[in-house]
């Protein structure tokens, strides 16, 4: 989805949009180019089914989660090849999402029944008390770095919490999404209970997010289109949860583990060849062991193979063309800033959308690549004297979502997690936790939290109820 929202916009009828393998930059399908009018029909049936899912017991909607969770779990396979081709990741990493899309609604099938209220004594003769009701028909607009994990992280509990789920897959990565709504189906889901509609951010997503039907909305993607969501949802007072980006910061002091940790900085960066939201892409060092650090980094980056995402390479190739220019321009500019890349040369395929896995030392924190979201496997190092220079470091940024902290020093790790500004903090690991330990960030990072217990907020409203009780006649 782009920042340049338009929504007077006509689609033309009958168009389609491609959808390329990253790996080989081969269009592999064709997709409905949807726009208002199918936002619209999608709406309308979503709307019609939460009318009848109100009706339903809490109890039944877990045990229709468990049987989608079963056809999921069925259907591994198959969906790790096609979000392989549709998005170029490896396919153990494909697979590995898929097994946390399973967890998802295993994990939300097992809360839909334990949505609790409260009773509020207020004094004699009155009763009060509150109800969680769902908010009908939620919105979800979803990013092609994880298409179909972020599609399960915002729709299992809208669905566990009695809605019905509207969503606008990226345009570059549809594939999935569409399946899982023929086996939301297949598993005894009542039509419409979850629609998807296929288009560009500018077209389908501005109206679904600009949609007086809708009760709620999740977006994930950049700092810029969030705003421009943002601003289309407030004209229906919509409720939004965000997760917009970050510029997260692993912090290393010198009495950690330098093996340990440098694993788990290539891991931070490199993973999903480094198109995560919390991609650790700033390598925060005591300076005292910076240099050997960094040789253990560019080391481990070395070894790391580059292929396509289906021969199931260390790192596949990154969303598009587009994208890949955008990367490749920072990297370009991490040069002109002045920064000094520790990294040899890395033969890549010929065919496909690669970037080598670039490490930047000699960087300063105002430089761009230490600053903006590169989303890509590019590291910035930055080095550090003292605990406070480190917690300095590490909020020089507008966003907040993750924090990876190494240390053998408890104290000093506690400390330092209470004083980091982000919304998620990691110590001795990276991307550490589960679908049951909610996420999300601070700052320009977004608003709200996914995962865990907490995430069924965002898809109920509450209601009081107060009653007078005739207490009787007086003794």
């Amino acid at each position: 989805m782009t920042a340049t929202l338009t929504p007077d916009r006509t689609v033309p009828a009958g168009e389609t949009l491609p959808v390329e393998d990253p790996s080989t930059g081969r269009t592999i399908a064709h997709v409905p180019r949807g726009g208002a009018e199918d936002v619209d029909r999608a709406v309308a049936a979503a709307r019609e089914c939460a009318r009848r899912v109100r009706r339903t017991t809490p109890a039944e909607r877990g045990r229709l989660l468990r049987a989608l969770a079963a056809r999921l779990d069925g259907a591994r396979e198959e969906l790790a090849r096609l979000e392989t081709s549709d998005t170029g990741k490896p396919l153990s990493l494909a697979r590995s999402e898929i097994a946390g899309c399973v967890a998802y609604l295993d994990y939300f099938a097992g809360a839909a029944d334990k949505l609790h209220g409260e009773t509020i004594p207020i004094g004699p003769g009155s009763l009060a008390w509150t109800v969680r009701e769902p908010v009908g028909v939620t919105a979800h607009i979803v990013p092609w770095n994880a298409p179909l994990s972020m599609l399960c992280r915002s729709v299992a509990p809208a669905l566990a919490a009695g809605n019905t789920a509207v969503v606008k897959p990226a345009e570059q990565t549809p594939l999935t999404a569409l399946r899982f709504a023929e086996l939301a189906l297949a598993a005894g889901l009542p039509p419409g209970s979850v629609e998807v509609v296929t288009g560009l951010g500018a077209e389908a997503g501005y109206a679904l997010a600009a949609h007086p039907g809708i009760g709620s909305l999740t977006f994930t993607g950049s700092v810029a289109t969030g705003r421009a969501v943002l601003r289309a949802a407030a004209e229906h007072i919509t409720p939004v949860v965000t997760e917009l980006g970050g510029k997260s910061p692993q912090i290393v002091f010198a009495d950690a583990d330098l093996d340990r940790v440098a694993e788990q900085v290539v891991t931070g960066f490199t993973t999903n060849s480094g198109q995560y939201c919390d991609a650790g892409a700033r390598l925060l060092v005591d300076r005292a062991v910076q240099d050997e650090l960094v040789e253990r980094v560019v080391a481990r980056t070395a070894a790391l193979t580059i292929g396509p995402g289906i021969d199931d390479p260390d790192l596949g190739p990154l969303v598009s063309a587009e994208h890949h220019r955008r990367v490749a321009d920072y990297v370009a500019l991490g040069h002109q800033e002045g920064a000094r890349t520790a990294d040899g040369p890395r033969t890549l395929p010929d065919t496909g959308y690669f970037l080598a896995p670039t490490t930047f030392v000699d960087v300063a924190p105002e430089m761009r690549i230490a600053r903006e979201e590169i989303f890509g496997p590019v590291l910035a190092v930055l080095p550090f004297d003292g605990e406070d220079r480190a917690v300095a470091l590490a909020d020089d940024t507008d966003y907040g979502l993750g924090v990876g902290i190494h240390t053998h020093d408890v104290d000093r790790a506690l400390r330092v997690a209470d004083r980091v500004d982000a919304g998620y903090v990691m110590i001795n690991e990276y991307f550490g936790g589960s679908v049951a330990v909610p996420f999300g960030g601070t700052k320009s990072s977004g608003t709200g939290r996914e995962r865990g217990l907490i995430a069924l907020e965002s898809y109920t409203k509450r209601k009081t109820v107060v009653a007078r009780v005739d207490a009787g006649p007086t003794r």
